[in-house]
């Protein structure tokens, strides 16, 4: 009894440990008193991006942080922050990956360039393997042709039935 009950209480802890690990959802968010601010604020958002789900911007996340960092660009709107500032302040925290186009600058001339030069690099490959030459092969001679006839008749040595005929006229 105990060895078959052991299983259903794991897996129910189990279930139970992933149902509380999920995250709370992000307080409802409080757009700010200034039509003006809460623009500037909007258009913040979708530049930023989450760094929970990466792949959508604070304005479309659920994420909790997501909401917290919503609330910090109102909250720095509010205080007469710019534009830039709210940004820097962003890269600051949590680096360049924060901003769906980071700056061009040394540390991130691999995500702006790299793809250009692995297009580039695959055209010259291309390119390369294009120029070359095929490398012509010289016909047997008569004596060579001779020494394969016979060793084509031994019964050592089998045509391989899946080759196809001479194309030399014969």
């Amino acid at each position: 009894m105990r060895g078959r009950l052991l299983p259903v209480v794991l897996a129910t802890l189990a279930i139970g440990d992933a149902a509380m690990a999920q995250e709370p959802a992000a307080p409802p968010d409080r757009p700010l008193a200034s039509a003006g601010q809460e623009a500037r604020a909007q258009a913040l958002f979708e530049v930023v991006r989450c760094v929970v789900c990466q792949h959508e911007s604070i304005a479309d996340s659920p994420a909790g942080i997501a909401g917290d960092m919503r609330r910090l660009i109102r909250e720095e709107i509010a205080a007469g922050a710019t534009d830039q500032a709210v940004k820097d302040d962003l890269v600051r925290r949590w680096g360049d990956y924060v901003l769906f186009t980071p700056p061009v600058r040394t540390g991130t001339w691999l995500l702006w360039f790299g793809p250009a030069l692995l297009v580039l690099a695959g055209v010259a490959g291309l390119v390369l393997t294009a120029r070359r030459k095929a490398v012509a092969t010289a016909p047997l001679s008569p004596e060579e042709e001779r020494r394969l006839a016979e060793l084509l008749k031994t019964e050592r040595v089998r045509p391989d039935p899946d080759a196809s005929p001479p194309h030399d006229g014969r």
